[in-house]
């Protein structure tokens, strides 16, 4: 003997069983549309994954309507409640999620199923489910970004010709936990709206909407991305003062600070969907690996630069030396010697491998000469000398110490400049 789950009346009045009428049936079958009023409440919003462009919300969903069939009489006006396995044999609204991936009733520890059923024959159909849906987002602003998803139901067979489905009171048919929070990001909103949509094959159909937008906490991507990066750029400036003839420290200052933006980029780029587009953390993170690489480059030019210039200043001494040797060597020890009666130094150092002789008197014409010599000598070294101090304010790119200076201003200069326009573009 077997006994229905359902909770009698006081007066003994019961529901009619399911052998004597056939349930499965539209209870307007040849009438107007069933009208179903459909109200949810969101107990949690699990999880949001940006890779899979999804989202996964555990819910209660209830169904009202009126099927005469299973009225009743009772004399208390009370409600009969039963569980899933009456659901079987009768007919329920067949809704389902659009754009669903995956969902499942729970059945912990009997399936989460609730039917009510008072006398004039309304229904009251619950059940706990968790689905998890699509959301197409738009990262172009991530991670300063808001997201707008949609939970959509709709009947699977019946037309808005059978079923007419809508939301039971408006706005206030959908209603949410306080204390539902999100790890990532803020629920801003949550609001209802419907409306048909339309199969080229079978017709049209209601559609109810649960949209509600998510803000992205910025405080993460703040410590993990920006910060970091931000941190590399710093101190890949620190080359600048350091000292151009430091060739390992400031190429491995380089390099360690390039290979530490592109794994700051990798990572960030792992937990993000392929778009085709450029994201905004896109955008802050490759200009600083310019900047970051740009530090890189502007060594390179001042060694190369430098190599250049003291290769330039080395020609240029051996050129004067070559200059100024066939004027000293063929003069004696007494015609070297400076209108104040000194030697100069560059006379001394050519006169080194000639051995010591007595001084001879010269006469007067002779001295004359060699003193006009000499004054030769003293006007073309002081023309090259000259010529050198021109040399060295040629120009800023020639100076490599003026590159160094130049750059201590202008990437920092640089690099604010464009913080402020990337922030007041995105907050």
């Amino acid at each position: 003997m077997s006994t229905q789950p359902v909770c009698v009346p006081a007066d003994g009045s019961e529901l009619p069983r399911a052998r004597q009428i056939v349930f499965y049936i539209s209870p307007h079958r040849r009438g107007p549309a069933i009208p179903v009023g459909v109200d949810v409440q969101v107990e949690s919003l699990d999880s949001i994954s940006e890779v899979d462009m999804d989202f996964t919300m555990t819910l209660y969903l209830r169904h009202y309507w009126k099927d005469e069939r299973l009225s009743f009489t009772s004399t208390t006006n009370k409600s009969m409640t039963f569980d899933g396995r009456l659901v079987k044999k009768i007919w329920v609204p067949d809704v389902f999620f659009v754009h669903s991936k995956r969902s499942f009733i729970h059945d912990t520890t009997t399936e989460n199923i609730m039917l009510r059923v008072f006398p004039d024959g309304h229904v009251l159909y619950s059940l706990r489910v968790t689905v998890t849906a699509a959301c197409n987002m738009d990262f172009s602003r991530f991670p300063l970004d808001s997201q707008t998803c949609s939970l959509e139901l709709e009947s699977y067979a019946y037309t808005d010709e059978d079923l007419m489905l809508y939301w039971k009171n408006g706005d206030e048919s959908l209603s949410t936990d306080e204390r539902i929070s999100l790890s990532q990001f803020l629920i801003q909103k949550f609001h209802t709206t419907s409306r048909l949509a339309f199969y080229s094959s079978t017709g049209w159909y209601n559609r109810l909407y649960i949209n509600f937008t998510l803000r992205r906490h910025i405080f993460f991507f703040l410590l993990q991305t920006y910060f970091p990066a931000t941190l590399m750029v710093m101190l890949s400036w620190v080359s600048f003062w350091i000292d151009r003839r430091a060739v390992p420290a400031r190429v491995s200052l380089g390099i360690t600070t390039v290979l530490t933006m592109s794994t700051i980029i990798t990572g960030v780029n792992a937990s993000m969907p392929r778009v085709s587009y450029i994201k905004a953390v896109d955008i802050y993170l490759w200009v600083s690996f310019v900047f970051v690489f740009l530090s890189v480059l502007e060594y390179a030019a001042v060694n190369y630069l430098t190599t250049v210039q003291e290769r330039r200043d080395r020609k240029l001494r051996e050129r004067m030396r070559e200059q100024s040797m066939p004027c000293t060597c063929g003069m004696s020890h007494t015609g070297t010697m400076m209108a104040d009666g000194t030697y100069s130094e560059a006379d001394t150092n050519s006169l080194a491998g000639y051995t010591e002789a007595p001084m001879v008197p010269e006469e007067e014409p002779e001295k004359q000469e060699h003193m006009v010599v000499h004054l030769s000598v003293s006007s073309e070294s002081t023309t090259a000398t000259n010529k050198k101090k021109g040399l060295r304010g040629l120009s800023i790119i020639q100076n490599t110490h003026a590159i160094d200076k130049y750059s201590r201003i202008i990437f920092p200069g640089a690099y604010i400049i464009f913080n402020l326009t990337y922030w007041s573009a995105y907050c």
